[in-house]
């Protein structure tokens, strides 16, 4: 029997030319087909525009168990180029360990940031790699390295990174052009703290099998190889894989681990599968699965968290770049919070509750977001309460397919990549999907969110103990016949019951079943009196002094709420 192999996956992250690729290549001692810049267009520019990957084979340390065997790191090259953080987002959904790759006379730069920030929602542990010390001069080397590990123990010191191992290497002292006898600086030391917190990464060979393809060749008499990384379940030897994009299922004929042939593969394992008579060209890279196991969404809802370093609000009607599964398009937000009363309620993992009633949001709430009239409500001690939890719904421009319950990230991807800001804007869970092409009717309507609304009108004048005519709560073209029935409350007090229009201008009458307090019956008397008075312009010193009294006037307040993807734009009143 072989002995085992404890693959782990190492992010290799960072900003553009801090030199991930020749570390990555100074620590592996197998290059899978992806590694090592191998676009042509990457090798032109010399910057890596897609995942690269190779593997690095070291004895097993003590800490991962007894008997022999050997830990493989596969060491995933993430492209820093800005407009690729799509790839990089794809890549930190297979990743157990990252490595953030800086340049240690540059310090924390943009990508680095947003390198940081995928990493604290896709990854458990970090290693920080200071690179490229051979370009501090020698007689401060020491110093200046000092320095910067200082600096970015203060960077992540609120993150769930605080306190990780940093490392100061030169993968390729004298840069790209030197000669490959320049032996790297530090190589080694990095091997060992990457030894030191590798892991047992809980991997689960049941439930569906789904690959993340990452590269697509063909090979003369075998067939074609689609190499990747395994997210979830296992496939083995003749078992049926689809490919959702293509809607084309295929048998598994061969499979190989890093140029070993293997009889089955599960989750977390970096493998090629060989099938026959399939184009390589029509699969550069995307998602193979158990068949029928994916779903294509044109629409989902999903319960999401702002990114803190995202700078703005995230407004409802907005659009972002969404990235969920291992695609990004373009799709609308509308934000909702659950109703105020439900603010303290516990989070609720991975469900969504058609039942309940939710709050429709114009932005999503923080700190930092001008508070909901709601909320000002609710805010006793001046304190901005916010929900414990939040969701969205995203509209895509293009269906996508992916596995349920997958990571969710919003982007604008369209600012300046030289603007120093982070582009990630959100990330969240995928609750539910909508694979109905017209979810808008057949879907939506099942989604109880509601906008609160809020009218006021005063009252004109008083017709008899039980009712008043109203003004200012309706347009002269409003048909008030829809509000017949809705209660109100005057400042006063009083409840009523709007009991249909008056007149031609938007006035209306008011039935106020427990009638009308004889203080009010005053105010009011004493108003329209007045106004006849200031009609025929006789008005005393007398009137003039009462006048101040009564400058208030009563004031009819309607409160009711509509829901959004209601047809028939019901009112209703609790």
């Amino acid at each position: 029997m072989a002995a085992r192999v404890l693959n782990v996956n190492v992010g290799v992250l960072g900003h553009i030319d801090s030199g991930k690729t020749a570390l990555a290549r100074a620590l592996s001692t197998t290059g899978s087909t992806a590694a090592f810049d191998r676009a042509p267009q990457s090798r032109a520019r010399g910057i890596t525009l897609d995942l690269g990957f190779s593997c690095l084979r070291t004895a097993l340390p003590p800490q991962l168990g007894p008997g022999p065997g050997e830990l493989q790191f596969t060491l995933v090259d993430c492209p820093g180029h800005a407009s690729l953080i799509r790839t990089i987002i794809g890549g930190a959904q297979i990743i157990d360990l990252m490595m953030l790759v800086i340049d240690v006379t540059k310090g924390m730069q943009t990508q680095s940031a947003e390198c940081l920030v995928i990493g604290q929602i896709a990854c458990q542990k970090m290693v920080v790699v200071l690179n490229k010390i051979d370009l501090l001069p020698e007689g401060k080397r020491q110093s200046a390295i000092e320095k910067m590990t200082k600096k970015m123990q203060k960077t992540l010191e609120n993150t769930k990174f605080s306190g990780c191992p940093i490392v100061a290497v030169a993968a390729k002292p004298g840069g790209p052009e030197a000669p490959e006898s320049e032996n790297p600086l530090g190589v080694s030391e990095l091997i060992e703290v990457l030894k030191s917190q590798a892991y047992l990464p809980s991997r689960d060979p049941s439930g569906h099998f789904l690959m993340a393809v990452d590269h697509c060749f063909s090979i003369k008499g075998q067939g074609t190889v689609m190499t990747g990384t395994i997210l979830s379940g296992s496939v083995s030897l003749g078992d049926t894989v689809e490919i959702p994009a293509l809607k084309v299922t295929k048998k598994v004929k061969s499979m190989q681990m890093f140029h070993t042939p293997v009889t089955s593969a599960m989750q977390g394992d970096r493998v090629g599968v060989c099938v026959t008579q399939f184009d390589p060209k029509l699969l550069e890279r995307g998602l193979i699965c158990t068949p029928d196991s994916l779903h294509t969404v044109h629409a989902a809802i999903i319960s999401l968290k702002k990114i803190q370093y995202f700078r703005g609000a995230l407004q409802t009607k907005a659009k972002f770049h969404i990235t969920v599964g291992h695609e990004t398009v373009m799709g609308r937000v509308m934000f909702f919070s659950p109703a105020p009363a439900d603010f303290n309620e516990e989070i609720q993992e991975n469900v969504f509750d058609f039942e309940k009633d939710y709050l429709y949001q114009e932005e999503y709430l923080s700190k930092d977001s001008v508070s909901s009239e709601e909320n000002k409500e609710n805010d006793q001690a001046g304190e901005v309460q916010l929900p414990k939890q939040q969701w969205a719904l995203l509209e895509f421009e293009k269906p996508v397919t992916c596995p349920k319950l997958c990571l969710v990230i919003g982007s604008k991807l369209d600012t300046d990549i030289h603007a120093n800001t982070c582009r990630l804007a959100f990330h969240g869970v995928l609750l539910q999907g909508m694979e109905d092409k017209n979810y808008a009717e057949t879907f939506l309507p099942k989604l109880k969110v509601y906008k609160q609304k809020h009218k006021e009108g005063q009252v004109e004048r008083v017709m008899d103990d039980y009712s008043v005519i109203g003004r200012s709560l309706f347009k002269k073209e409003t048909n008030i016949q829809i509000f017949v029935g809705l209660k109100v409350k005057l400042s006063t007090g009083e409840d009523g019951i709007i009991d249909g229009g008056f007149g031609q201008s938007g006035k209306f009458k008011i039935r106020i079943p427990d009638g009308l307090k004889p203080d009010t019956k005053m105010l009011l008397t004493a108003a329209s009196k007045k106004k006849s008075k200031a009609g025929k312009g006789d008005m005393t010193k007398e009137d003039e002094s009462s006048k101040n009294d009564s400058a208030q006037p009563v004031t009819i307040s309607l409160i009711f709420k509509r829901y959004v993807f209601d047809a028939q734009k019901k009112m209703i009143q609790s």
